[in-house]
């Protein structure tokens, strides 16, 4: 097997995005997963704007684009099973689209309870549950739950709620991540540090609760890894690092793996400085965890997790200008996507570089995104008030 030190290093950027009217940072990316022969392969892109753009993703030219006007869009993830793309809106919704219509309409609307703002959420792997995360409004910081099934006999395009949980969290939720492979099996992150492990098919909320891990800070990224995927990580708001084990829960083993207040005060790199940590990536056919970082200027590092302590594996360089955003990794071809501050989307694959690239001049973009970086508060836990 090729050393994975090489197979990163052998990436090469083979596509840069068309340009758009409109520059925006490029917030969240995510693939279409349904194969559907002599069909182009699609890529959802969130942009700070408030819009999901459609890319083809080989060429990397822009389809259409959908909109959660007058709403913020949080989040972007295709279904398992078919080209519906969806969003969780600052409007109370998650919103759904057909990806290959032009239709700007949704073709499906999650409504939440009153006063909900939806800032995270995910859609399980069967494609029949959906649950999102909104902000702390009052004493509430609630995950909400839908039927994201459609019904032949039911033709309503809007869904009301099969229920919430309201006891585990004190403040925003800010991220939600299904199991890959189990449908039941849901992980929540939130401001107040604590990322919570449910089985969804047990009735109560309570009994729902598997375990309750503390990242001590605002959560800003959630993860399942290992074989099965019986572990979870997380990456904080100002940079920190845990990573758990769900099988030392009936142990006596600890759960914790490994906890890092500060990545960048730690990690030894061959090469430059590290700014910020982007997010987790479970190599499954390595059965290795790593961890994606970056710096102001646009270089991406790749760093290797262990018990030990996390240990840098290669950079990229020459691909953007600005502070990295996002990205998404495909197991298939071992192609990568990223996507910036400098309003870039980049298509890097193994092997050389089939066109010569210029690196493009950093755009100074007004940020619509400063909702990321949220306080962390230390309230207590607050029943939800009954209603």
């Amino acid at each position: 097997m090729e050393k994975i030190e090489e197979q990163f290093a052998n990436l090469s950027i083979v596509k840069r995005s068309s340009e758009t009217k409109e520059p925006t940072y490029l917030l969240g990316i995510d693939t279409s997963k349904a194969v559907q022969a002599e069909k182009e392969n699609l890529v959802a892109v969130l942009c700070s704007n408030g819009s999901i753009r459609i890319y083809d993703k080989e060429r990397l030219y822009v389809l259409r684009e959908f909109s959660g006007y007058p709403g913020l869009l949080n989040g972007v993830r295709f279904a398992s099973s078919s080209d519906s793309v969806y969003s969780s809106c600052s409007d109370g919704t998650v919103k759904c689209w057909d990806a290959r219509l032009a239709s700007e309409k949704p073709v499906q609307l999650f409504k939440g309870y009153p006063s909900n703002i939806f800032i995270s959420f995910d859609i399980n792997c069967n494609d029949h549950v959906i649950c999102a995360g909104t902000e702390k409004v009052d004493d509430d910081a609630l995950l909400v739950f839908w039927d994201a099934r459609i019904s032949s006999q039911d033709l309503s395009t809007t869904k009301d709620p099969l229920g919430a949980y309201s006891e585990t969290h004190s403040d925003d939720v800010t991220q939600v991540c299904f199991h890959p492979y189990n449908p039941n099996m849901l992980v929540s992150g939130s401001s107040d540090g604590l990322v919570n492990v449910f089985d969804i098919s047990v009735d109560n909320e309570e009994d729902a609760l598997i375990t309750t891990c503390n990242s001590i800070s605002s959560v800003s990224c959630i993860g399942w890894s290992g074989k099965d995927y019986k572990q979870i990580y997380c990456m904080t708001h100002d940079e920190g690092f845990s990573w758990w084990d769900l099988n030392h829960l009936n142990t006596d083993e600890p759960i914790t793996c490994l906890n890092i207040q500060d990545v960048r005060e730690v990690v030894n790199l061959k090469e430059g400085i590290l700014d910020y940590l982007i997010g987790g990536l479970y190599h499954e056919k390595m059965d290795k965890l790593f961890v994606v970082g970056g710096t102001n200027t646009g270089i991406i590092h790749l760093m290797s997790c262990t018990t030990s302590g996390l240990s840098h594996v290669t950079s990229l360089h020459g691909g953007h200008a600005a502070t990295v955003r996002s990205f998404s990794w495909n197991m298939q071809d071992d192609s990568l996507l990223t996507g910036g501050e400098d309003a870039q989307l980049l298509l890097w694959k193994p092997g050389p570089i089939e066109k010569t690239f210029t690196k493009k001049d950093s755009m100074k973009i007004a940020s619509s995104v400063s909702q990321r970086v949220r306080v962390h508060s230390n309230d207590s836990y607050k029943r939800r008030k009954k209603q």
